[in-house]
């Protein structure tokens, strides 16, 4: 593939993003910066021209949230919505829904989570037991199980569920996705309290024989897999992203703090157990950019095996480096650092997501070590 640089295209869309994260910064009206960044195009900036989208890829969607990210005002949503449904949707659905489903999510009027972690599951997505089955009709499906840390679902219109469905031939469960309305009867919500404070909240689902009509199937009941990790590599660069823009904003304020406290008659900057660190969270950062611009470019290429493996890569990289930039930061600033007038203490918290989520560093490492490296399993 060609080396990765960025185009003249994305070199202005940054740019435009970037004025656009100044505007809203770290105290931003959420619903109003959704809104702005939908007017604006780039909400939908990768979903298809013909359904309103702007006809780009996860390449121009990742840098948007990385601006924003790194403005102080990123949208976790991007990555469930416009990402991963909206990807799997423009990939595999039918024209009904993509007609459907692909403006809204390109103008911002409609929202879509996305459910497939569940309590007992883990890491594990051959544990999943939310199931699918066929009513006696032959054409609706019952879909009942348990999803948790779900985002967003108060606000979504639906959530895309990953439940699993028996295979004919085999008898072996597959997985499979269906649009699930936010107010299907047996369809309900709880929200999850958590010490992370971010604008959307996190939810524990029940599915209890939820009735849907046979076009709530996305794409191939035999597909499975296929049509799953068409979100989940998206996801996983998008969470790159997210977490790229978090640790620039942290180092960002970190180096303008650095340039103007002064102690001992020079600003602390000039002293290299300050600066050292701080550029070394810069490299860091950088670094795993090179990784995610790469693992995009692939996966717009249509080479997901390929994606797979750099989209895991650079979020390992990037939550790597965010937790880094940001504990940097915090440290620089000394108790300045843990006051909510600097604004990065909260940061401490959700830095930690992008090494824990959508996927563990560990389970990474498992991948690379199997897939990369060609080891044998040890589960």
């Amino acid at each position: 593939m060609p080396p990765v640089v960025e185009t003249e295209e994305h070199t202005a869309l940054r740019a435009a993003v970037a004025a656009l994260g100044k505007r809203h910064g770290r105290n931003h009206a959420p619903d109003e910066l959704w809104s702005e960044t939908a007017k604006l195009g780039f909400l939908g900036v990768n979903l298809p021209e013909e359904h309103g989208g702007g006809g780009g890829g996860i390449s121009e969607l990742s840098i948007v949230l990385e601006e924003l990210g790194a403005a102080g005002c990123p949208l976790l949503m991007m990555i469930v919505s416009p990402a991963i449904c909206g990807t799997v949707i423009a990939r595999f659905g039918t024209d009904t829904q993509k007609q459907e489903w692909l403006p809204g999510l390109a103008d911002g009027s409609r929202l879509m989570a996305f459910g497939i972690t569940e309590p007992d599951a883990g890491s594990n997505s051959h544990r999943l037991t939310t199931t699918a089955r066929r009513d006696g009709n032959g054409t609706d499906w019952l879909l009942t199980g348990r999803k948790v840390f779900i985002s967003g679902v108060d606000k979504a219109d639906a959530t895309l569920v990953v439940g699993r469905t028996e295979d004919a031939r085999t008898g072996r469960l597959k997985p499979c996705l269906f649009i699930v309305p936010r107010e299907a009867a047996g369809f309900e919500h709880r929200r999850i309290d958590m010490e992370l404070h971010t604008t959307e909240y996190q939810f524990e689902l029940t599915l209890d024989d939820v009735r849907l009509p046979a076009d709530a199937l996305v794409g191939d009941e035999d597909a499975g897999l296929l049509q799953l990790f068409a979100g989940l590599n998206p996801e996983r660069v998008m969470t790159a992203a997210f977490a790229i823009g978090m640790g620039r904003y942290a180092l960002s304020r970190a180096v303008e703090y650095a340039r103007e406290r002064t102690v001992w008659k020079e600003p602390i900057g000039a002293h290299q157990a300050i600066a050292h660190p701080l550029a070394q969270a810069h490299i860091d950062l950088e670094l795993a950019r090179l990784m995610m611009q790469k693992a995009a470019a692939l996966y717009d290429a249509g080479d997901d095996t390929a994606a797979g493996e750099a989209a895991n890569m650079a979020k390992y990289a990037a939550g790597e480096a965010c937790v880094k930039a940001v504990d940097q930061a915090v440290h620089t600033l000394g108790g300045n650092g843990l006051t909510s007038e600097f604004g990065l203490a909260s940061l401490i918290t959700a830095s930690r997501v992008a090494r824990i989520a959508p996927v563990s560093r560990e389970m990474i490492l498992n991948y690379v070590s199997h897939q990369t490296l060609g080891l044998p399993k040890s589960y």
